[in-house]
């Protein structure tokens, strides 16, 4: 089994679950369904009644009809053919109902473990998402919650059979209780030979179930890195890494089937075995007479009726294991302990953005120590801009703030209010983030605009978008607002989606802005426009800038230079250039070919050299 798992990929949050804890689980779902979920036992129950008894009983008299000396026999052979005829009907139209109402059932049942799966994932913070691919997720979400409803109807179909077996059983101990007790003697068996490869079982579909996750995950990272796969000719290489993956899902599946595949003919062993045995029993009690022939033709009907749930329950055992490993995962996924745990839900008030870090300590992990003991305050309405290189931690004073990770020590107050106190939904509604590299989702300009502002009309959305440099940039747009802007704003111009993004802050009006600017160089036009939306969007509020341009660095009122996670400087952009510290260097090498006089000198010197 340590062959099949070779290379396959486990999540941090995986655990394991009693057989006990996952049927009750389970059942906590069908509680809110227990009308439909009694109508389908109702259901079941007819049908294995009118199934189990009535048509073998029926048959059985028929043969001691057509064996026997009565005068009327054709009467009632023909009466008996009709009743048939009769239930049969009645049974088709009893397992119609059925399964309308499995169908209902167990889908109301998926979607509400769908959509508990799903909520868990939008609570989860940034961490989790850091830690797990988006493929694997989405496998758990979709794939595995598919495979318990497809069980789910086999478990119905297999538990109407076994009540099918219990009132047969009941009947025949009235006919012949020895030949029932022969009978009876064979369910042992089957339940031996099924649980004896539970264990077996469960892991191989426990592993089977990560190879489909880990082929998905290989699929999503190809198609949406598709662009950069192209850019550098990795096609082949994408195409080769995804059959390594594939032929180990293929190689772990096999094997799955080829354990599984055990079950079924081992049961038709016994099954053939326990017939031999009953047909010789049978046989000999009709001969001496102690059995009518219609009851042994019931016997030996009756040993198929007892096998095929006996063989199907063993044979969707391993379905059945397959189905409480996929519920195990989804459970797993629910239960994952977020990182960011809020102490109360304080419904936010309308914030002035006073921020202060006191004696922060935070780390990623246990040797990514970023922040140590680390104290700032910004005061309301004040734009700071945040310089240095790489791993100093600018992005990571954003995603505390943002509370997308937790910090381990120390203090994070916004007004005052300790940040963990927060109603985070309410908290984060006055807060406007714009990542480095915006993204857009799906639909047209004016769809993200109002994205997080869903009630604002067209108009509304224009008059917001017309406040970024007088709505010039729209004239760019081949439909105006009404363009679609396609999978991920690929059909838009990066600087073009940074004017969206800025445009889908300024309609939801935060107290607080953070952004991680964007180092792309874009086009002199668009680049004035994002200014002069910056502009518009820091005045009079409290604003945090991871700076890449030199326009947004002088435009603060503070700039903080980071170096190890310590502030080392701080000021306007000339007190800290006639310091000559380590901004002045940080400007030298990131900034001083975008200010004015780099560029008129280089203006010079080519006209000189011209």
């Amino acid at each position: 089994m340590g062959i099949m798992r070779a290379g396959l990929t486990t999540e941090t949050y995986d655990r394991g679950y009693t057989n006990q804890e996952l049927f009750q689980r389970i059942a906590a779902y069908f509680q809110p369904q227990s009308r439909r979920l009694f109508a389908v036992m109702g259901l079941v129950s007819l049908l294995s009644l009118s199934g189990a008894l009535l048509l073998p009983v029926l048959m059985a008299q028929g043969v001691n009809v057509v064996t026997g000396a009565a005068a009327n026999h054709n009467m009632v052979a023909a009466a008996l053919v009709a009743l048939v005829v009769v239930i049969g009907v009645i049974n088709w139209a009893i397992n119609w109902g059925r399964r309308i109402l499995t169908a209902q059932l167990l889908g109301d049942v998926v979607l509400a473990m769908r959509v508990d799966a799903f909520r868990a994932v939008m609570n989860h913070d940034m961490s989790f998402f850091d830690r797990n691919q988006s493929g694997r997720i989405v496998s758990r979400i979709t794939t595995d919650t598919d495979e318990f409803s497809r069980v789910a109807v086999l478990v119905t179909e297999v538990g109407s059979q076994l009540l099918l077996v219990v009132i047969l059983l009941s009947y025949l101990f009235t006919v012949n209780w020895r030949l029932t007790l022969l009978l009876a003697l064979l369910a042992p068996v089957a339940i031996l030979v099924a649980t004896s490869f539970q264990r077996w079982a469960r892991r191989a579909t426990r592993t089977s179930q990560q190879a489909v996750a880990d082929v998905n995950a290989s699929i999503q990272e190809a198609v949406t890195g598709i662009r950069v796969a192209k850019n550098f000719r990795r096609e082949q290489g994408i195409y080769d890494e995804f059959l390594t993956v594939n032929e180990r899902s293929y190689a772990v599946h096999v094997r799955r089937g080829f354990v599984l595949s055990l079950i079924f003919p081992t049961l038709q062993l016994f099954a053939g075995l326990g017939t031999a045995a009953l047909l010789y029993a049978g046989g000999y009690s009709t001969y001496l007479g102690a059995i009518s022939a219609g009851a042994w033709f019931l016997f030996m009907n009756s040993v198929g009726l007892f096998w095929f749930p006996m063989i199907n329950l063993s044979a969707f055992w391993s379905q059945f294991q397959g189905a409480l490993s996929a519920t195990e995962r989804i459970f797993a996924l629910i239960d994952a302990e977020p990182v960011v745990i809020q102490t109360d839900k304080r419904t936010a008030p309308a914030l002035t953005g006073d921020i202060r870090f006191e004696q922060v300590d935070f780390r990623y992990g246990k040797k990514e120590q970023v922040l140590q003991d680390f104290s700032l305050h910004i005061r309301p309405g004040e734009s700071v801009a945040l310089v240095g290189h790489t791993g100093a931690g600018k992005s990571s004073i954003i995603k505390l703030v943002t509370r997308f990770y937790e910090f381990q020590s120390g203090q994070i107050l916004v007004d005052g209010i300790d940040i963990r106190t927060f109603d985070l939904r309410d908290y984060r509604r006055q807060l406007g983030i714009v990542s480095q590299t915006p993204f857009l989702f799906s639909g047209t300009v004016a769809d993200n605009i109002r994205y997080a502002t869903p009630h604002l009309t067209d108009d509304a959305v224009e008059r917001i978008a017309r406040q970024i440099g007088n709505g010039e940039w729209m004239e760019t747009l081949p439909d105006g607002l009404q363009t679609d802007v396609g999978e991920r704003g690929a059909r838009l111009s990066l600087g073009q989606r940074q004017l969206v993004v800025l445009a889908r802050m300024l309609a939801q009006n935060p107290a607080i802005f953070i952004l991680d600017e964007a180092t792309a160089s874009v086009d002199p036009f668009t680049e004035s426009q994002i200014q002069a939306a910056l502009q518009f969007i820091l005045k009079n509020r409290t604003s945090i800038v991871i700076a890449h341009r030199l326009s947004t660095v002088r435009a603060a009122d503070r700039i903080l230079v980071l170096r190890k996670g310590r502030i080392i400087e701080a000021g306007d952009h000339d007190t800290l250039m006639a310091t000559s510290g380590h901004y002045a260097d940080l400007y030298e090498t990131y900034f001083r070919h975008q200010s004015l006089e780099y560029l008129e000198g280089r203006r010079q010197n080519v006209a000189e050299m011209g």
